[in-house]
């Protein structure tokens, strides 16, 4: 993706698509990574990149050691 708008259209778009299939798993998945990415779009609005999943988990989750960051 591009942006972030075009990856959340395209989850959103995904979502029907899967629950018009009766695909539950599949709309679980889309709705979680959904939900993360408009935390991060929140939390970051000036940014319109397309996030990738670490930057995702980080956001969320700051504190976990694969996200902190040491200044020498």
């Amino acid at each position: 993706m591009k942006s972030i708008d075009e990856h959340i259209q395209k989850d959103q778009s995904e979502i029907q698509t899967a629950r018009a299939s009766g695909n539950d798993p599949k709309v679980r998945h889309l709705t979680d990574e959904l939900h993360s990415l408009e935390e991060y779009k929140e939390h970051h609005p000036e940014d319109k990149h397309d996030p990738n999943a670490l930057e995702l988990f980080c956001d969320a989750n700051p504190d976990e050691p694969e996200c902190l960051v040491y200044d020498d």
